[in-house]
């Protein structure tokens, strides 16, 4: 989250706030998330394989929450689909930073390398996916797939 600094001066608020201002709503309200909306958009936008409109929201949602891995992952997968790998890469370097360990983001990742043809990264990326979860179907189909 980033944060204005603020020196003697009265109302200090973080970016994020600011941009919710006429809403009424915080982000320190535990049940919003200023990328909530984008999101949901989002989801419905990839399911109807409209991929140039999902990465659209899924940008809006990393705009205004910078640490959301849902918001990155489902834009890293939108260009993934979109065939713009070089903004999925930057996208999935950003996922990772924000959750590395993670199986469904290394076998998103894996994926995407399956799609570019690079097998040896494919491999290296679902095969720590498989450790991590080696039970999740979808992981164990890409590992087919390679």
């Amino acid at each position: 989250m980033l944060f204005i600094v603020c020196v003697g001066v009265t109302a200090c608020t973080s970016q994020e706030n600011l941009l919710l201002k006429g809403s009424g709503m915080k982000t320190e309200d535990p049940q919003f998330f200023p990328s909530d909306d984008y999101i949901r958009q989002a989801k419905v936008y990839f399911k109807n394989e409209n991929y140039g409109l999902a990465a659209q929201s899924y940008q809006k949602a990393v705009e205004v929450t910078p640490k959301d891995v849902e918001a990155w992952l489902g834009l890293a997968a939108s260009y993934d689909h979109l065939r713009r790998f070089d903004l999925a890469d930057q996208a999935y370097e950003r996922v990772m930073q924000l959750g590395a360990d993670n199986a469904a983001i290394l076998n998103n990742a894996g994926y995407s390398q399956l799609l570019r043809g690079d097998l040896k990264s494919a491999r290296r990326f679902l095969l720590r996916a498989y450790e991590l979860d080696p039970n999740n179907p979808i992981i164990q189909n890409n590992l087919k797939l390679l």
